[in-house]
Parts: structure tokens; sequence; C-alpha cells
């Protein structure tokens, strides 16, 4: 485990003051854990702890695709070292993220249910173009020079390959290679011999060959490597003097680093200066993939930078909830992808907020829930771009199946739930398939966007006023004024009530006298 405090990292140049804010990520990496809190202060990030675990959750998984009870005990035994840091930390202001062993062991909920009752927090599994964008997020503010980069993070599970200029990524990959399944599948006995190794980088040439030529075609100036294969390697590199500056990493040097590693002959027997033991055995599977990569894309070296995942989490927390936050900047481009319509997304979004602040307290609601409904008001009719007929459920899957920047797996189910069950039937199966502390709150959410849809049923010019809502426990209140009401509202109203009762949901009508 290492711990560093007080490092500080430019977040952007238009700096402004105000009251610090007390940050912190986890990231549940295949082959490490890290936590990493923070200060950000005057568009400063001022790191007060970094933690750091090798857990090797993705060694964890069995032949059947499931998390061991053992590697899930080292994570939550890693976690629990990890919980006191938590303390001061706002829920707000923590972000637990989970990669690509998470994304791929069949039972991971059951771990995630685990941890998260250990930590109090949800845990976020990010699908792997999110984990790149953040990862490029990361290791763009580490470095100080502008310029077109490429950005390669050997991870346990998968590498993350991100073409960028200042801040903003122009291309992003995550392709399913990584230095613990690589160990597994080509250094299962632990034999290390040269006809291995060569399997491992032709394996690692075969997932290249899909982003090989559009890469090249955008081009980059600056070859970079993030995280703890790349920083190994050229830890290696420099302490054997195959290097003259400390990290880099040349193509000679890896070549003489490549032969080094096969004089050892077995993973248990990898020893060299610049090398942490606990690193040692997935290290030569990590040197081939970052072989196959300085072949692919026909590189002569790389440097290594120091921002990568966590540090990207961080970046992209500070900035949520502004003008920045990359999850509307992902809404805004969703809508305009499916062209919808703008007014009547507007006008939904601005109903469904004020029903909100009826229910609110009642329902002890909060900010991330009005921008959970904000969000699918303004993108619920999405699926109209690909029929009519159905079209709650074509604008469903367009959101849960979308690479949307910003969101995580959790958030955008979420979403595509409230896509789905905004009109007709309410989805008593898609609702139930919500992990169970979700449901009553989705729930809640689904009925407040179903009812500002019925209330702007004939998509009136300006949003439909309407605040006379309360609630009764789970049942929700809605008074009229009597015979004063829209034409069709009481017959809209009271087929919502037939929806909703048949699911076990109760929506009551009253009326007051005029």
């Amino acid at each position: 485990m290492t711990q560093d405090t007080m490092l500080t990292h430019e977040v952007g140049t238009d700096a402004q003051s105000f009251e610090p804010q007390r940050l912190a990520a986890i990231d549940l990496g295949s082959n490490s854990f890290h936590l990493l809190v923070a200060n950000y202060h005057n568009a400063r990030l001022q790191v007060v702890a970094r933690l750091g675990e090798k857990v090797q959750l993705a060694a964890g998984i069995d032949d059947d695709g499931n998390l061991s009870e053992e590697a899930m005990q080292r994570a939550l035994d890693c976690l629990a070292r990890f919980a006191p840091f938590l303390s001061d930390i706002e829920p707000g202001n923590l972000r637990i993220v989970g990669t690509n062993a998470l994304r791929d062991a069949h039972n991971s909920q059951v771990f995630i249910e685990r941890a998260e009752a250990q930590l109090g927090h949800p845990i976020e599994i990010i699908a792997g173009r999110e984990e790149a964008r953040l990862i490029y997020l990361g290791a763009a503010h580490a470095l100080a020079e502008n310029g077109r980069r490429l950005i390669a993070d050997i991870g346990g599970g998968s590498t993350e390959f991100i073409i960028g200029e200042a801040f903003a990524p122009l291309a992003l990959e995550s392709l399913r290679m990584g230095c613990v399944t690589y160990t597994r599948r080509f250094f299962p006995d632990g034999d290390l011999s040269d006809k291995r190794m060569r399997r491992a980088e032709l394996a690692a040439l075969s997932e290249l060959a899909n982003i090989q030529r559009p890469y090249q075609r955008l081009g980059w100036a600056d070859p970079v490597g993030s995280s703890g294969t790349i920083k190994a390697a050229a830890s290696v590199l420099f302490a054997h003097g195959d290097v003259s500056h400390e990290g880099v990493i040349t193509r000679a040097g890896l070549k003489a680093l490549r032969e080094r590693l096969l004089k050892c002959k077995h993973l248990d027997k990898v020893a060299l200066d610049g090398l942490k033991p606990d690193r040692a055995r997935v290290f030569p599977a990590g040197v081939a993939i970052l072989s196959a990569i300085f072949e692919a894309f026909e590189l002569e070296q790389m440097r290594f930078a120091d921002g990568a995942l966590r540090e990207g989490v961080l970046f992209d927390l500070a900035g949520r909830n502004s003008a920045e936050d990359s999850r509307q900047q992902s809404i805004d481009t969703l809508k305009r992808c499916y062209d919808v319509d703008t007014r009547q997304a507007e006008n939904v979004s601005a109903t469904a907020t004020a029903l909100f602040a009826r229910v609110r307290e009642a329902w002890a609601l909060n900010d991330e829930h009005r921008r959970q409904l904000i969000w699918a008001s303004q993108i619920h009719e999405i699926g109209l771009a690909i029929s009519h007929s159905q079209f709650h459920r074509h604008g469903a899957y367009l959101m849960e199946h979308s690479d949307l920047a910003g969101f995580s797996r959790p958030e955008q189910r979420l979403l595509a739930f409230l896509v789905r069950a905004h009109r007709r039937k309410f989805p008593l199966k898609e609702w139930q398939a919500l992990p169970q502390g979700q449901q009553a709150t989705a729930a809640r959410l689904a009925r407040l966007l179903r009812l500002a849809v019925l209330l702007n049923h004939s998509r009136p010019e300006t949003p439909f006023a309407f605040d006379a809502l309360s609630v009764d426990g789970e049942c929700l209140i809605i008074t009229l004024p009597a015979g004063d009401e829209p034409p069709l509202l009481r017959t809209d109203l009271e087929q919502e009530q037939t929806y909703l009762a048949a699911t076990g949901f109760t929506l009551a009508i009253s009326e007051v006298s005029s």
C-alpha cells in the first residue's frame, strides 16, 4: 500500500476562489484498487491521500465467469482499509467506479451489494469507453504540453486507447486485453518462453487491428502511457540503464526488457531492478501487450504520465452539476442525434420539475433525483427516430446501450427504465430488474414523468402549469378545479389510474369547488 500527500495538479486556467471541496474517488480495477482523496480549491486539486492495493480481482474469476469468494473477500478487506479515509466526504463528492472485471463477472452484483453495504455508498460499473474518457481526462491534466496525443492505459482486464487534444478526446476505445487476463490465458502454469510471449503479442495485435488504421489516420505527435504496467516498464528500463531519462520507454529498451524477462523462465522467478514484487507475475503479459502496441502503431518511444482513471474521476466529479457536466452534454448530443422535439422536451421537463418540487420532501428525493427526472424528460421521445409504434421501448434500448460520456451503467439503466415507463402500462418486469435499493425511487420518478407527459399531452406552446399535487405515502393525489380542467384531462388521468392500479400504485383524483 502506498500513500502520497499534498500533491498539486492544475485543473484549468480560469481559477476562481471558492470554498474547498473534499473529493474522493475509488477505482475498482481488475488488477488493483485505488483510493484518491483531494481538496478542490481555486481550480486546483490538492491530493491529501493516495492508496493502492493489488487485489487482482480478474484473477479471481473462475471458468464459469464468476468471482470466487476468496477474490471478493480480498476486495472487501481492501475496501475496509479504504473506509476510514471516507468519513468526512459528502456523499455527492465521492464516486466509486468498477471496470473490466466487474463488467465481465456474472456475479458482480453479489460483490457490489456487499461492498455497498460495507461502504454505505453506491458503486458504478462504467463502460469501456467511459473508462477511456476518464483516463484521458486524468492523463491530460497531468501533461502540461498541448498537441495531439495517443494515450494507452494497460489495465488488468482491458486496455484503453485515446487520441485527444487538450482536454477533448477525439477517439475512445477499450479493448479486451489486460495483464491479469493475459497472464491466465498465455502463462497459466507460470512457464515463460519466447513462444508464449509471441502468442500473447499476436493476440494483442489481433485486438489492435480493429483500431490500428483509424487511429493512424487521426495521427498524434505524442505517445503517452498511463497506469501500472507502463509505469513499471519505464521504471525497469531506467533502473537497468536502457534509457537515459526516467519515465521513457523506447523500442530498443522494450526489446531488451523482453529478453531479460525470457531469461527468468518462470513467472515466480521474475525479479528485476525497478519492478515491485507484487507486480512481477503479471508483468510479462503486460510487456507483451505493450510490445504489441509499439509494433501496431510503429512507435519509437512512449513517455509515462502520472494521471489515470482515478484522477479523471476526480476532475469529472469537480465539473459535475455545472455547465461543464459531461452528462448534460451527452443528453444534448442524444437530442440532436435523434432530432427530439425540443419544445415538447422542455415543456415536459418544466412540468416534471414543478411536480417534483411538490413531493420532494415527502418522498425524500434529492438534487440528483431531480437531475435524473429532467434528463429523462428531455430524451423520453428519442425512440420516435426509429418508429412511432412502441417508441418508448425503442427509446429505452437506445438509452441503455449508447455510449454516453459521464454516465455509469446503473445511471443509464435507470434513465432507460424511466424512458420505457413514461407511457402505457407500467413496466413491472423492467422495474423489478433494477437493483432493489433503487426500485422505490425509480417508481416515484417514473410516476412523476408519466404525469408530466400526460399533462402536456396536447403538445402546448408553453409548459402545462399544474402544481395541485400531493402525496399520502405512495399515493399520488391530484386536485382538479371543478369543471375547469382542460378537455380530455380527466379521461387521461382516469386511464392513468387504471395503468397504475394494475401494478399496485394509486393515483387519486379529487376535486375542489369552483
